[in-house]
């Protein structure tokens, strides 16, 4: 049975930084507040005027990915664009992304899993390698959170960014890459976090920025409560799966949604911080991008070695969460 080793990481950021003291003057909030429940100070934002959609963030990432891979676009069976910003209900971002790439070879398809979906399109892809179904896979996740928000509302305004990452899997003889994948997910409780019907005026301040015609709405406590089990017991879980304990893992990967639970999971886990990889306090949580976007950073500022092992754990909308134990392939 071939292994779903990784090839290639790359990211793609939009121009326009919003830091906390802009935010202070759109909506009430200051940036000790935000810092302090949050741990973010700044997060990017989406410009019409620059062309900045899901697909061509998506699509910069994934040029990234795969000159850092060495695979052409041509090599590629596979695309899973993991999002719930899609620049149209349909096509796919997935399809678009596949046009600008000229990667005509390839499949491509969405998931939607929330902040998850980075996390389970790795899953699908590793299990498609597995089985002889594809060769090599670029994964995508591509986010514009910015257009959904309702920026009278503080409690969800703030937390949000936008941005795109990516990495290429691709099959080897070689034991390694993608050791063990889980994935959940639990509807009863899907109402914590959802969009809804309706849109507000955008700021003065962010005009031309994107505004999809629904809101976020987040139920903030309580989704807390339950990312914070639910991340620590899928990375026991997938851990559990391989021949490694927690001390073998030279980095976690966190999906970056709020500093307070990166933290929680550090101690529940029992796996200390210098040991975790934020940038949660320069994008925010960028969904289903965070994840891709912070491999794409660790591995290019040398945070990763060849032959480490990465824990990643994730939890969004769904409710949906997963983890997966990678040994380093580049």
């Amino acid at each position: 049975m071939p292994y779903a080793h990784l090839l290639g990481t790359g990211s793609a950021l939009p121009e326009y930084v919003l830091d906390n003291h802009g935010l202070e003057t759109i909506v009430d909030t200051s940036d000790e507040w935000i810092t302090r429940r949050t741990g973010i100070k700044q997060r990017r934002i989406s410009k019409l005027e620059k062309g900045e959609t899901t697909a061509s963030l998506g699509t910069q990432a994934a040029r990234d990915a795969l000159e850092t891979a060495g695979i052409t676009p041509d090599r590629i069976d596979t695309i899973i664009t993991a999002t719930v910003t899609a620049d149209r209900l349909f096509p796919s971002a997935a399809c678009m992304i596949q046009k600008d790439l000229e990667a005509f070879n390839a499949a491509a398809y969405d998931v939607s899993a929330g902040c998850s979906g980075f996390v389970y399109a790795m899953e699908i892809a590793n299990n498609s390698i597995k089985a002889g179904m594809a060769h090599n896979v670029l994964i995508v996740g591509s986010e514009r959170l910015s257009a959904l928000l309702d920026w009278t509302d503080r409690s969800t305004c703030v937390l949000l960014g936008d941005g795109a990452g990516a990495v290429v899997l691709g099959s080897q003889e070689t034991p390694g890459g993608i050791l063990s994948t889980r994935m959940k997910s639990d509807g009863r409780h899907w109402d914590l976090l959802y969009a809804e019907d309706g849109t507000f005026p955008l700021p003065e301040s962010l005009e031309g920025a994107y505004n999809m015609p629904y809101h976020l709405k987040m139920e903030g406590n309580r989704l807390f409560k339950q990312a914070v089990p639910c991340m620590a017991h899928i990375a026991e879980e997938v851990l559990s799966r391989t021949d490694l304990k927690r001390e073998d893992i030279d980095l976690v990967i966190p999906h970056q949604a709020n500093l307070r639970i990166i933290q929680a999971v550090s101690d529940k886990l029992k796996i200390p911080m210098d040991r975790f990889f934020t940038n949660v306090d320069r994008y925010g949580n960028t969904s289903s991008a965070s994840i891709p976007i912070a491999m794409d950073e660790a591995n290019r500022q040398g945070c990763i070695n060849k032959g480490d092992h990465v824990l990643l754990v994730s939890f969004g909308a769904g409710l949906t969460w997963g983890g997966a134990v990678i040994e380093w392939s580049i």
